[in-house]
């Protein structure tokens, strides 16, 4: 199963580009998934992502994820066919 598909909470992220400079580098587990959004727990406390201006992966999988491609609800998300770059 593809990480686009799992389901991803629990599951450690790490942010390796955004709009928001200050994102880049935000590294933690996954508490909550919303449609817009992914709360964080990092070592400094919990940080809400938007998923429209970040660039992350998964558990250090090598498939890099355009938040912008995401923004639907986690059980929309799991059951949706992406296209591959």
């Amino acid at each position: 199963m593809s990480v686009m598909h799992a389901p991803w909470l629990a599951r450690e992220i790490e942010v390796i580009g955004s709009r928001d400079p200050g994102l880049v580098g935000v590294t933690g587990m996954i508490v909550e998934e919303t449609r817009r959004t992914l709360r964080v727990r990092t070592i400094g406390g919990e940080v809400t992502l938007p998923k429209d201006v970040i660039t992350f992966t998964i558990d250090s999988e090598e498939v890099e994820i355009d938040g912008a491609s995401v923004t639907q609800r986690p059980e929309d998300r799991i059951n949706r066919r992406y296209r591959r770059n």
